[in-house]
């Protein structure tokens, strides 16, 4: 669809309407086209040039033809710089629209895809111009738009001096914590808001973040990225910017601007710069004001092809036969953060084939795949996982999906389903596979049951890959060796790798994160111990003897093959 920041509707694409009522593609083939979107989460103009169904050009032409505007190609054409200079760098990335024509109350935008009636009003609102378009090729703005907005890390420190001078014309974004609604709402809708909000949101997808955490304090008011599972501080803006910044982004939530002292969650679909992107939100009163994270889900990073996550060759064979197995328990383990919940989509959506009946309880639903009843835990309303899971077995389902085991009445109900004939996958926090046995016992679930129903639990944590842009290699000494439990022989004269740090990792030698994982299978000498109540050691090292490689013989591989190094896995395994 068009590459730009727009809310939208999961299983709705007008494009795609548009290209059926021009005969290029049947039903059939649009449907292929919205499932594809989903999973992968590439824009549809992209998808469709890919599959072959319309060229770049005549996918141009219908959208100019409908939208009654014309096609320019922007290669041959130099906007002047007065003309650049009336959209601000920020907005023109985070749309990926270029200047190309203005006069005193109009400017002309070059987009790639069709345009949204709610971007153009935002458009309007945010540039204070009548805005129309004209269209182009897609790689043609992206360039023009870097070439002419130059360097990226330059965009922030622009919008901070832009607020600052905005907030000093500006009288009614100088709001404090005893404003009314009214004031808050017209502060929250000011076009410099949301101008850096929608910057904040562009940065943090580019950067390839997790979260978006927005804290105010004291005496600042700090935002900070978590990439690759560490946090960094982009520069703050002014303190007095918290309520409008944080309202702004719980409208764009649809939460209740006026409510400040009790904690709310909501949810922002958007496709920003060309990738759809789903936002949790999670607002906090604090002493100083309401702490919001933003878990970015972004569809175009994130892939839930089991291939792709990662599992070594030997593990992913015994993977892909169990999870199709007609009944047992399957775990996936492993700290807050750690790609369990992908893991488990992967696996459902390698088994969701249309003879199958597939549902999940979640809280909260994190990815729509189509093919899956997925059900919204929400205790406040009564929907329990409890509830829920009673109601699951009276659908005839094949697999079920619990969000997580959590409580004794989640565990006996997983098992009821499990012994009833159904397949059910679910998450546990543990710190290993074998520790997910215990935890289940902890929970007075009897020895007999999970030895009965469990068939497999999967241990992973994510670690950071080195980037490949400034990787080093050296040679490690005997105290290096020693922490990792290795010795010389083990690894003779085979280099470790460490990043150096450059711009393209922010100075962090990292780029990126691969998991490392260990696989619990539950044969016959496992089930006897569990029945004897054995603790988790004692069944560690018999599924060690029966072959299975613990997750820091897995992380220590990935060292001597180079993917990651020494401190990651002393710091994660």
């Amino acid at each position: 669809m068009a590459e730009t920041l727009t809310q939208i509707a999961p299983s709705y694409d007008p494009l795609i309407d548009l290209v059926v009522s021009n005969g290029i593609i049947d039903q059939q083939q649009a449907e292929e086209l919205r499932e594809e979107h989903r999973n992968t989460g590439k824009p549809v103009s992209k998808l469709m040039t890919d599959m072959g169904y319309v060229s770049e050009d005549d996918l141009l032409s219908m959208m100019a033809a409908y939208q009654g505007c014309e096609v320019v190609d922007l290669s041959v054409m130099s906007p002047d710089a007065d003309v650049i200079q009336c959209v601000p760098a920020s907005v023109a990335r985070m749309y990926n629209v270029l200047p190309v024509y203005a006069t005193a109350g109009t400017i002309t935008l070059a987009t790639s895809g069709l345009i949204d009636p709610h971007v153009m009003d935002e458009l309007m609102f945010v540039l204070t111009k009548d805005v129309h378009f004209v269209m182009a090729r897609e790689n043609d703005v992206r360039k023009q738009v870097a070439e002419y907005y130059g360097d990226e890390s330059a965009t922030v420190a622009d919008m901070l001096n832009s607020l600052e001078s905005d907030l000093a014309l500006d009288t009614s974004l100088n709001v404090d914590d005893n404003v009314d609604d009214k004031s808050l709402e017209s502060a929250a809708a000011a076009a410099p808001v949301i101008r850096f909000v929608n910057l904040v949101l562009y940065q943090a997808v580019t950067d390839r973040a997790s979260d978006i955490h927005f804290e105010p304090f004291e005496k600042d008011f700090k935002i900070r990225y978590r990439v690759d599972g560490a946090l960094y501080e982009m520069s703050p803006p002014p303190r007095r910017l918290a309520l409008p910044i944080i309202s702004r982004i719980k409208v764009m939530s649809g939460l209740n601007i006026a409510e400040r002292r009790v904690p709310q969650d909501g949810r922002i679909s958007l496709t920003v710069a060309g990738h759809s992107v789903d936002l949790r939100v999670s607002c906090l009163p604090t002493a100083h004001g309401e702490s919001v994270v933003l878990r970015v889900l972004d569809r175009s990073v994130v892939s839930l092809d089991l291939e792709n996550v990662g599992l070594p060759e030997d593990v992913y064979e015994i993977v892909t036969m169990d999870i199709e197995k007609p009944n047992g328990i399957f775990i996936v383990t492993g700290p807050t953060g750690s790609g369990k919940t992908t893991t488990l989509y992967s696996c459902l959506q390698r088994i969701n084939t249309i003879d199958q009946k597939l549902l999940t309880a979640e809280e909260p639903v994190e990815y729509d795949i189509d093919g899956i009843v997925q059900v919204q835990i929400n205790p406040g309303a009564g929907n329990t996982f409890g509830k829920v899971l009673r109601a699951f077995l009276r659908q005839d389902p094949d697999v079920m999906m619990i969000g997580e085991i959590r409580d004794l009445e989640t565990a006996e109900i997983a098992v009821q389903a499990s012994l009833t004939g159904h397949l059910v996958f679910s998450t546990l926090h543990t710190n290993d596979a074998s520790g997910a046995v215990t935890r289940l016992i902890d929970m007075n679930v009897a020895p007999y049951l999970i030895a009965s129903t469990l068939e497999a639990v999967l241990g992973q944590r994510l670690v950071r890959t080195v980037c490949l842009n400034c990787k080093e290699p050296y040679l490690p000494d005997d105290d290096t060796l020693s922490r990792m439990e290795l010795k010389r022989a083990n690894v003779g004269d085979r280099p470790f790798f460490y990043g150096r740090g450059c711009t393209k990792c922010n100075g962090t030698g990292y780029k990126g994160r691969k998991g490392v994982f260990e696989y619990l299978r539950v044969s016959d000498p496992i089930r006897e111990l569990i029945n004897e109540r054995r603790p988790t050691l004692f069944i560690r090292e018999k599924a060690r003897e029966l072959g299975m490689r613990t997750m820091r013989e897995d992380a220590i591989r990935n060292v001597l093959d180079g993917y990651t190094t020494v401190d990651e896995v002393l710091r994660y395994t």
